[in-house]
């Protein structure tokens, strides 16, 4: 009736949920809900990281062509609620955080594609996650509908 997977794949087998016990459905349905809880916080890490590329991006996009005549003031942000000015003099080259402390000097429009590379490739992961995540859901509705079959027949007088 009840199987935990909906399909079979290579070493993977299935199980028939109402031959497990409700203490067996129990733990089953914690780990699940641990499992959720983790997607949940790579989701909101991997929005996060996304939304910072997709800011990179977007400021790469105020950059003028016409900029390269005058030098272009700017305000440089030293914590999240402190500025200081600053001025722009090369407008033709970027300096951009890699990660791990390290970073590239690219052209406008390399820094450009590496954020966009970098956006497509975190919604990659995010998407892969929801549907993992949705699966892990559909699972975990099927562990508390057997449940209530169980506890229902447990109530139910002989």
């Amino acid at each position: 009736m009840a199987t935990i997977s909906s399909t079979e794949e290579p070493g993977m087998q299935q199980i028939d949920l109402m031959k497990l016990n409700l203490q067996q459905l129990t733990q089953l349905k914690n780990q699940l809900d641990q499992e959720l809880g983790v997607f949940q916080e790579s989701l909101q890490t991997l929005k996060m990281a996304k939304s910072k590329f997709m800011g990179s991006k977007e400021s790469l996009e105020q950059f003028k062509p016409d900029w390269k005549e005058k030098e272009q003031p700017v305000l440089v942000p030293l914590t999240g609620s402190m500025y200081v000015p600053g001025v722009i003099k090369q407008v033709d080259n970027v300096i951009i955080d890699v990660g791990t402390g390290y970073y590239a000097e690219k052209d406008v429009a390399g820094a450009k594609d590496y954020f966009k590379r970098k956006v497509d490739f975190v919604q990659e992961q995010v998407e892969k996650i929801e549907m993992l995540g949705f699966e892990k859901s559909k699972i975990r509705d099927a562990i508390m509908d057997v449940m209530e079959i169980k506890l229902a027949a447990l109530q139910k007088p002989s």
